[in-house]
């Protein structure tokens, strides 16, 4: 099959799909007059990509276990997660400048957009509703293997992260850390807003709305995502 026509139909298809309440949902479908059959995709991730999906043997290294910082980060069971929020390279949906992250929550996407037309795309768990920040902003610095620091309000409500306050220090750094493998510090209009793009622990959270404001990653995915923003990289954040 041509691969200009392929593209192509893929790109109809990913504009298509764009127009509906559903659009970067797991399942696209169309369901026309009742002459009609209602068109459907086995694999509704393709009508996305760029190029196929992930091997099994592409995954298990991808998501394998990684000696980082003189630390194990174990494999990712990735079989018992939804394969649309593996990383992957697709038809880019945002219309962001190549170099923006652009983190779409409800669908519990991070993409970088890169030239071409295309962004990588990586699944997250984001913040449980009336944590969540918006807008848009800059990846100030970045760390490796970070401590975490969680804001005063949060020790206020939950008294036992108070070992862990910015007063003390914080949490070092580990594979029990909350902020994982890397951390990615957002700040707007010169400040701090306390959002972080970060590494996580326990991918059972990928795609669920489950943590304290940030967006989390697999470590495996966070690593990637680091290797390629610098700083002072352009970031929105879409609710």
């Amino acid at each position: 099959m041509n691969f200009e026509k392929t593209l192509s139909r893929r790109s109809f298809l990913s504009l298509s799909a764009l127009t509906a309440a559903s659009a970067l949902a797991g399942c696209a479908s169309t369901s026309g007059s009742p002459t009609q059959q209602p068109i459907s995709f086995p694999n509704p991730i393709r009508a996305f990509q760029t190029v196929p999906a992930p091997s099994d043997a592409e995954l298990a290294v991808m998501y394998g276990p990684v000696e980082d910082g003189g630390f194990l980060i174990p494999a990712v069971p990735y079989q018992q997660i939804d394969p649309r929020f593996y990383r992957q390279q697709v038809i880019d949906p945002t219309g962001q400048p190549p170099g923006t992250i652009v983190v779409d929550t409800p669908s519990r996407f991070l993409y970088l957009v890169q030239p071409g037309g295309t962004a990588m795309r990586y699944g997250v768990g984001i913040g449980r509703e009336g944590f969540a920040w918006q807008g848009s902003g800059v990846i100030q610095w970045r760390q490796r293997w970070p401590r975490w620091k969680p804001p005063n309000e949060m020790v206020a409500r939950q008294p036992e992260l108070a070992k862990y306050s910015i007063e003390n220090g914080g949490m070092e750094p580990g594979l029990k850390n909350p902020l994982g493998a890397r951390a990615l510090y957002i700040f707007s209009n010169g400040e701090d807003t306390l959002y972080r793009l970060h590494g996580n622990p326990d991918w059972r959270s990928i795609g669920k709305a489950v943590s304290s404001g940030c967006v989390r990653l697999l470590n495996q995915d966070i690593i990637d995502l680091y290797d390629r923003v610098p700083n002072k990289a352009p970031i929105v954040v879409w609710q």
